[in-house]
């Protein structure tokens, strides 16, 4: 024990828990501080010490000038925080002897395949959690953002056509896509899709009745929180405050990757499980020793990311990415932590292993610097280190980046070259493919040019010319991100072929519309 922690423990022979083991005097004053400060609607926070809940709470509204408060029992779309959950399914598999973490994907989801032949004979489940698959940052996530049309199983069969973007195993790049073919391939093995399989294996044994899987739990509970997020400037991010619709979200064929919503209370259960080792508060196990061991092992490098220097303490030595869960250190101890971001929220889920401390932070706006803010704020406060008021600090980072990006954006947006259009706008429109999203069409109305993205409901609008053969997506949707449409000719002045690219300079990596190449279909005869 260090002096200061020392210093501070209890006298009590009754207590053995150092008084630095609670929230920080006056924590829960300083959220709402916070959250009004930084314009957050409603959040709330659980915080698990020593196997016991000491706070599950919440701060704020659900839903704009509601005056509707946030209560332990809101639940929260938790994004990507989700990823642990589809992998303690798994485990459970394993630990029936149904499946094996290094099993070839291909002999439990028969069907599967990717891009290179010898990926699709070699992929392991390991390989669907790690982010080491060779596929790019992001890669298919359009496919299932901002919503879609398309079942699990036909999202899963269009991976094969998503060129990779380096080697297999190669390095680390972020997906969402084979969690996805996780879920499928949870649904091949057990017979159960996963949003029953996860009810039934991971939620009720663990006590967590309040949090949904799917879409029509969720929308018949009334204690649930809205989605937020800032729209008013033309950059998502920068502006005022806003409801979406809720209705908007996540797909439900990726709901593997992060399609759960989960309450303070409940979360602060998930936290006590995962300390834990997989140990059920009653007795048993949701899973063994052995593969608590296996979700928390290291598996590949991630980059370090390079802070600006009032943010270097926060600078890891080393990062990497386990099963479903991010491994790093933060002065000298071990963090185990997940974020997740879905539209219009965001979490954090954080575990400090050596002290069996773990909290988690949820809100109902994009803001993440609140979390990381009250991540490193609590992070200090269970390791003795000195107050930094990370939160300032993470905030003073944000306005930076959206500042930054606003000049971008400005940039980007200053008058194009008056040239083109090559082409009368009839010779523009048609049907296009692309093998993996499937087809964009381009029509002609009175306004002029029109697109549609036949995979994904309501994703559509106006095509305003911008320079040459550029246009710019208007969706009537204003929370999709716009992108530029760029058709390429031919020699005989035909269009052959079109590409895409987002607007913004900080557009959220899940519109990959540089990932798609759409080319002509042809007529039918």
């Amino acid at each position: 024990m260090n002096r200061f922690a020392l210093a501070l423990a209890l006298t009590s022979t009754q207590l053995a828990t150092p008084l630095w083991a609670a929230p920080p005097k006056g924590f829960e004053t300083r959220v709402e501080t916070l959250r009004k400060t930084v314009g957050v609607p409603g959040m709330a926070i659980a915080i698990v010490e020593n196997g016991k809940t000491v706070l599950a709470r919440g701060w704020g509204e659900k839903k704009l000038g509601s005056n509707d408060p946030v209560t332990p029992n809101t639940i929260f779309p938790t994004g990507s925080t989700g990823k642990a959950f589809t992998v303690a399914a798994l485990a459970t598999l394993v630990d029936a002897g149904k499946i094996g973490w290094d099993d070839k994907v291909i002999d439990r989801l028969p069907g599967f395949q990717m891009y290179d032949s010898w990926v699709t004979r070699e992929m392991t489940i390991r390989d669907l959690l790690v982010h080491r698959s060779g596929l790019g940052l992001g890669a298919g996530d359009l496919l299932f953002v901002p919503r879609s049309n398309l079942s699990r199983a036909e999202a899963v069969k269009r991976l094969r056509h998503i060129k990779p973007a380096t080697s297999f195993r190669d390095g680390f790049a972020y997906d969402n896509v084979l969690y996805m073919v996780a879920g499928q391939l949870i649904e091949s093995v057990s017979g159960q899709t996963w949003e029953k399989y996860v009810v039934e294996h991971v939620l009720k044994p663990a006590g967590m009745t309040v949090s949904t899987s799917d879409d029509d739990s969720f929308f018949a509970t009334a204690d649930r929180a809205q989605p937020h997020a800032r729209m008013s400037s033309g950059l998502r991010g920068a502006g005022e405050q806003e409801v979406l619709n809720e209705r908007d979200g996540l797909a439900r064929n990726a709901a593997p990757a992060g399609g759960l919503a989960v309450s303070p209370t409940d979360m602060a259960k998930w936290l006590a499980i995962q300390l834990a080792h997989g140990k059920l508060p009653g007795g048993g196990q949701l899973y063994s020793e052995a593969q608590a061991k296996e979700m928390w092992n290291p598996v590949t490098l991630q980059p370090i990311a390079v802070r600006p220097d009032y943010l270097k303490p926060t600078e890891a030595k080393f990062h990497s990415y386990a099963l479903g869960w991010d491994i790093q250190d933060y002065r000298g101890a071990k963090i185990v932590s997940h974020g997740g971001a879905v539209f219009g929220f965001q979490t954090m889920v954080v575990l400090l292993p050596e002290k069996n401390v773990g909290f988690a932070i949820e809100i109902n706006s994009e803001d993440g610097e609140l979390l990381q803010g009250l991540m490193y704020e609590l992070l200090d406060h269970y390791l003795g280190a000195p107050a930094a008021d990370w939160p300032a600090k993470y905030s003073t980072y944000k306005k930076s980046r959206v500042a930054k990006g606003l000049e971008m954006f400005k940039a980007s947006a200053a008058t194009p070259a008056k040239v083109g259009p090559s082409l009368a706008l009839t010779r523009y429109t048609g049907i296009f493919a692309d093998p993996w999203y499937g087809n964009i069409e381009v029509a002609e109305g009175k306004g002029g040019l029109t697109i549609d993205f036949k995979s994904t409901p309501r994703m559509g609008g106006r095509l305003d010319h911008w320079q040459y053969d550029t246009f710019v997506t208007r969706f009537d949707d204003k929370t999709i991100e716009p992108a530029y449409v760029t058709f390429g000719l031919d020699a005989e002045g035909k269009v052959e072929r079109v590409t895409m690219k987002p607007v913004s300079p900080i557009a959220d990596f899940s519109y990959d519309y540089q990932d798609l190449l759409f080319a002509p279909v042809a007529a039918a005869k």
